[in-house]
């Protein structure tokens, strides 16, 4: 008889794991046990070593929904005697070493679903009814293993009816940690000014939704705040309260016929809107879009996602509207507000109603957000549902514990344990205190889950001035480890080596920013990247920044700056005060310092950045002249090009500059306004603007790529979001023979800039 002992890791924690192979190996009938050890399952057979190789095969193909094995390891053993008369579930050890996988939050399951809207069923309009196939995870758990005393429904003793089901294995709620029902859950309550005394406050919001207030709601990682979206006038209400007068709110709808009604939604968006994990998917407003414009004003998309809790689904069972607003109640920059006291006392003013409940959320973890750009899969935020998954560096990394932290804004960090690297949930805005704070609240928890004592190195950012670089500083000191300094788009091409598992490419990295080790702004760069090393090549055209970056805010002095060898001054003033005056907040006194500032060499700065291109095409075409929300200018370009064709004839001009090859941006800004002025279309010319810039870039790449020999071209940064220009540029790439490779698992800009850390700097201390 043989007795084999089978390791399981993956995500096979909180997820039903347990309860499945004791199902499995009863119906089989081996005997045996099954234990958590914190960092994997633990599974012990007796038997004939055939049956016990079909368990495993019947496991594989039948693991819970939720469940990710990532490694199955069998240790076979001979055995002339029984240990087991039977198969058990054993108590869950929390003497482990190595690394725990933490399952991600879920969508509520068909299944308490249908419990919820049954009114027969006793959790019938229970808002937090789960089970072992859905419902939080990372947003509970304290420590591990996961059970349910170390989540914060420890705080909620299970009634006699919910441990019956919590105790037995064949019942799918068998250890389901955040299982509870109207007895001995947590309660969901409406306020303003004090708890309201309400039989049914979930239908109360709904009704009070739908009269046009503000709600803010405390749903599982964190608080949305709440308005219709059929009327301007509480939306309008929303964004004078927030100050955010521009930026597109994401939706959330009841179902996915009613988006429908609305956007456009490919048969590839569908499958990911309608998944378990319930990202925002950016969608096309479709002819028939009948939503408030001010939902997300002068852009063609709008974010828009599906309910994912039992509070959602039975908000929208109240409500006649086909969207609700469901956007982050934050103070801007600031984290998401998770704590009743504190979402009351900082958003007062801005919320009417408060709808809360009383189950503490552990960590915040906000919406993930997911663009396809001609069915190619990008995320722009990768948070709840998906993190804190660990990507897999096995082909990468050595034994070797690395923190990487990210950039400064829109930050993440990641963690390299066991060869597995862990990205945080979205943080945000470090420059602000708050953000700050929660970002080392964040890696002192992730550091705990994970059991990591110790530190090998620290990656940062190459910017010596980015608070993340200090943090650096400071927790090398604490852990007597290295810092390892890695430029920003030598890290976002670290991204595309995770996502594709490969370590040489032709990087194309274009965005807003990234600090360059000339010291100048970098954002349009062609770099042979290889391992952990890199060289630059090309990049766009060397541009002044007139008032470094105040170029950023006002793009009107991003068009100076580029036209300025192009005209003499007073005919550039000229063109200022005729067509751009409203753009100049201080008339013609400014357009006067702008240019003095270029002509004198004064408070300048240079920049190679994508996104300042971008930027200046969309204020010369009279689209964006100042920016209130990130990418504000080049996103309005995107949607007024949407609705434009291909037809104006713009230059693509590419020469040797200090021995890289540059793309003349300057003359392409000159030729738009050129066309302008020939009165074509806004719309057309917006289009073949963007065309230019795209096409521009592959062909310095595929220069790049015929004088190195490599293969393959890769693009990344924020300008990848663009569907327009990722599809052109990804057309002349192919077309030149050459592979494209973008994103698919990992985000195009900043948010995964800490995993490209973390992978060049285990490149780098890989011994082979």
């Amino acid at each position: 008889m043989k007795k084999a002992k089978i390791i399981v890791q993956g995500i096979v924690q909180g997820v039903g794991f347990r309860p499945t192979v004791y199902r499995i190996a009863r119906e089989m009938k081996i005997n045996g046990s099954v234990r958590n050890l914190g960092n994997s399952v633990e599974i012990t057979l007796e038997g004939d070593k055939s049956k016990i190789e079909e368990f495993v095969e019947n496991l594989k193909i039948n693991k819970p929904p939720i469940s990710k094995i990532t490694s199955l390891k069998i240790n076979w053993i001979e055995s002339k005697t029984n240990e087991f008369d039977d198969f058990i579930i054993l108590e869950s050890s929390a003497h482990f070493s190595g690394s725990s996988v933490i399952p991600p939050d879920v969508a509520v399951c068909d299944k308490c679903l249908e419990e919820i809207l049954n009114n027969s069923n006793n959790r019938f309009k229970y808002p937090f009814t789960a089970c072992t196939d859905c419902g939080p995870r990372f947003t509970v758990i304290n420590s591990v293993p996961y059970d349910r005393e170390r989540t914060s429904m420890d705080e909620f003793p299970l009634c006699d009816d919910c441990m019956i089901e919590y105790q037995n294995p064949l019942d799918r709620r068998y250890h389901a940690e955040a299982t509870c029902c109207p007895t001995c859950g947590p309660s969901v309550f409406l306020y303003k000014d004090k708890i309201l005394d309400l039989k049914n406050p979930i239908e109360m919001a709904a009704k009070l939704i739908d009269e046009g207030n503000i709600l803010a709601i405390k749903g599982i990682g964190g608080t949305h705040l709440v308005s219709k979206t059929t009327d301007d006038e509480p939306v309008i209400n929303l964004r004078e309260r927030l100050g955010r007068f521009n930026q597109p709110f994401a939706c959330m709808s009841p179902d996915i016929e009613t988006i429908k009604t609305f956007a456009e939604v490919a048969d590839f968006e569908e499958e990911t809107l309608i998944s378990r994990r319930r990202p925002i998917v950016v969608l096309n407003k479709s002819k028939d879009y009948y939503l408030a414009p001010s939902v997300s004003p002068v852009l063609h998309n709008l974010g828009i996602m599906l309910p994912y809790s039992g509070l959602h689904h039975l908000l929208f069972q109240y409500s006649k509207e086909p969207a609700y607003i469901m956007t982050s109640a934050n103070i801007p920059g600031e984290p998401m507000l998770t704590e009743n006291e504190e979402i009351i006392g900082k958003l007062e003013g801005i919320a009417d109603y408060y709808l809360l409940h009383d189950r503490k959320i552990v960590n915040r973890c906000d919406d993930s957000v997911i663009r396809f750009r001609a069915g190619d899969l990008a995320f722009i935020r990768r948070s709840r549902g998906y993190v804190p998954e660990p990507y897999d560096f096995s082909k990468m990394a050595e034994d070797i514990n690395i923190l990487a932290l990210g950039p400064e804004i829109d930050v993440t960090f990641a963690l390299l344990k066991d060869k597995k690297c862990y990205v945080s949930q979205h943080i945000g805005n470090t420059t602000k205190y708050e953000t700050y704070k929660y970002l080392q609240e964040a890696i002192n928890y992730m550091m705990s889950i994970t059991q990591t004592d110790s530190i090998d190195a620290v990656a940062c950012d190459l910017h010596p001035m980015f608070f993340t670089t200090k943090l650096a500083h400071e927790l090398s000191e604490k852990y007597e480890c290295d810092i390892f300094s890695v430029q920003h788009h030598h890290a976002h091409a670290g991204a595309l080596f995770v996502d594709h598992e490969i370590n040489e490419l032709i990087c194309i990295a274009a965005d807003g920013v990234g600090y360059g080790e000339d010291g100048s702004a970098w954002g349009g760069e062609i770099l042979h990247v290889k391992g952990k090393n890199y060289e630059r090549l090309g990049s766009l055209m060397p541009q002044n920044m007139a008032g470094g970056d105040l170029t950023t805010k006002y793009p009107i002095r991003m068009v100076i700056s580029m036209l300025n060898d192009y005209y003499e001054s007073e005919e550039l003033k000229e063109l200022m005060v005729n067509e751009y005056i409203h753009y100049f907040k201080y008339g013609e006194k400014e357009i006067d310092l702008v240019l003095k500032q270029l002509n004198r060499n004064f408070n300048i700065q240079k920049t190679t950045s994508t996104g300042r291109v971008l930027d200046a095409i969309s204020a010369a075409l009279g689209i964006c002249g100042e920016r209130t929300y990130e990418g504000e200018c080049a996103m309005k370009l995107e949607s007024v090009a949407y609705r434009g064709s291909d037809t104006v004839d713009i230059p693509v001009e590419i020469k040797k500059d200090d021995e890289i090859a540059t793309l003349n941006t300057s003359k392409i800004l000159k030729t738009v306004l050129e066309e302008k002025s020939e009165d074509k279309r806004i719309e057309d010319i917006a289009c073949s603007a963007q065309r230019a810039v795209a096409e521009g870039l592959a062909k310095l790449a595929i220069k790049t790529a015929d004088k190195t020999g490599v293969n393959v071209i890769g693009g990344t940064g924020g300008v990848f979001y663009n569907e327009a220009i990722s599809k052109t540029i990804k057309e002349v790439v192919t077309e030149s023979g050459y592979e494209f490779i973008q994103h698919k698992n990992t985000c195009a800009g900043d948010g995964s800039v800490s995993l490209g850390q973390a992978a060049i700097a285990a490149l780098y201390y890989k011994k082979n």
